[in-house]
């Protein structure tokens, strides 16, 4: 078990970007005369957006995936901006949200996803089957120059819940969605990184469970679940069942309906992934973060569980149980990622948000880490690295209200919402 943390450091290696990782920016129009930027403001991001998946009924879960219909999205008004032009409206050709390389310099990795990766699976285990799975992450990887994932070269794998890669679930596509956003935020972050798809038959925690089970007995190391619904007296019971796997990762999204709990974020023995709204700055980092929060109804989920025992690494006073979350990264639906996607919509670029996002971005990071140290659970990782450079502190905004101002405001140091903050580099997450 690991008691202190490593010595060294990680810090940011500017805004460089692979060679061969070269994003292509949308069009925007043509520029317009030479002093056009300083005579056009930046557009404040402003989107809609729907629901991947419906409300889930009691044992089931529902995908926090979240797919922009219409606005205009942070990473389309800065690419305006510095153009001097005004953004025009998305549509499928072409990509309007951020693509691994704003990722890489926004988490200081791109050092690390250039060099790490190799060798380490991410599991995704979402419910029911996408037929296009690979041939839409084949579009994504080839689109940002990322090297080839596929059957044939080994890098990629689709299983049922059971192992069976001929014997998958049924169709559906809003869990589709959910998949080809997992998996192109997986090829993002990690894109050395091998990829295994587990599909559920169905959104039953247990059959998700079972889907967990077999990525782990598969090989993965680090497994991310983007899914989650209402606590219950139950969900101690899938912990023991499902979720207790020492020396592997597993990341949760921690939910989309603002304040308050979602399971199996809660769960004592995965770490619960918050969301952030993220944009581009004059800083120093270049970037800035702030608590997710769209309405009194939509933002990161966040609070103190009535019914996960409280981890020993975690030392917040107020919560006498599990508190959610323990890191975050961007969610907001106005400054989402691209996907590509093409079952059951339009095929072509889409933008997603919501903390469906940010799970498997932090699996990610886990990868680029390494192999978690046999017996712990990297849940802990972050937490002794808490206060240092090398986790962006969100200090401000909120997800709703609450009686313990912690649980749902950022403040310096822990908060609900974002935990210790988002990566800055990959040491807060290495074994």
């Amino acid at each position: 078990m690991r008691t202190t943390p490593p010595t060294r450091r990680f810090r940011r290696v500017g805004a460089a970007v692979i060679a061969t990782a070269a994003l292509v920016l949308t069009a925007f129009g043509s520029a317009g005369p030479a002093d056009a930027k300083t005579t056009v403001a930046k557009v404040t991001p402003s989107v809609t957006w729907a629901k991947a998946c419906s409300t889930p009924k009691a044992g089931y879960a529902a995908c926090n995936a979240k797919r922009v219909t219409g606005g205009v999205t942070e990473y389309m008004a800065d690419k305006a901006f510095k153009k001097g032009v005004t953004p025009k409206a998305a549509d499928a050709t072409t990509p309007s949200g951020f693509g691994p390389t704003n990722l890489w310099s926004a988490y200081g990795l791109t050092s690390a996803a250039a060099s790490k990766g190799s060798g380490e699976t991410i599991a995704i285990v979402d419910a029911y089957n996408d037929p296009n799975a690979e041939a839409d992450l084949a579009v994504y990887r080839s689109y940002y120059g990322l090297s080839a994932c596929t059957t044939a070269n080994g890098c990629f794998k689709k299983v049922s819940q059971t192992g069976s890669t001929t014997s998958l679930p049924s169709g559906n596509t809003g869990w589709a969605e959910e998949i080809s956003l997992d998996l192109d935020m997986a090829s993002a972050i990690c894109p050395l990184c091998n990829i295994t798809l587990v599909e559920a038959t169905s959104a039953s925690y247990a059959n998700l469970g079972t889907a967990e089970n077999e990525a782990v007995a598969l090989g993965a190391k680090f497994v991310s679940n983007s899914y989650g619904g209402s606590e219950s007296s139950a969900e101690t019971s899938y912990d023991t069942s499902y979720y207790k796997h020492a020396g592997v990762a597993i990341t949760v999204s921690s939910g989309d309906s603002a304040y308050g709990t979602e399971y199996p974020a809660t769960s004592q023995y995965v770490t619960a992934v918050g969301g952030t709204k993220l944009a581009t700055s004059s800083t120093t980092r270049g970037w800035t973060e702030t608590v997710w929060k769209t309405s009194s109804t939509e933002g990161t989920g966040s609070g103190c569980s009535s019914y996960e025992t409280k981890p020993s690494w975690q030392t917040d006073t107020s919560c006498t149980k599990r508190m959610e979350a323990d890191v975050s990264a961007v969610a907001d639906p106005a400054t989402g990622v691209s996907v590509y996607d093409s079952y059951g919509v339009t095929a072509g670029w889409y933008t997603f948000g919501g903390t469906s996002v940010s799970a498997p971005i932090i699996a990610g990071v886990y990868a680029l880490a390494g192999t978690p140290t046999s017996g712990t659970y990297p849940a802990q990782y972050p937490y002794d690295y808490a206060g240092t450079s090398s986790l962006n502190d969100v200090t401000s905004g909120n997800n709703g209200s609450c009686t313990v101002s912690y649980y749902c405001t950022a403040a310096t140091g822990y908060d609900g919402p974002t935990g210790w903050g988002t990566p800055e580099g990959i040491a807060a997450f290495a074994p």
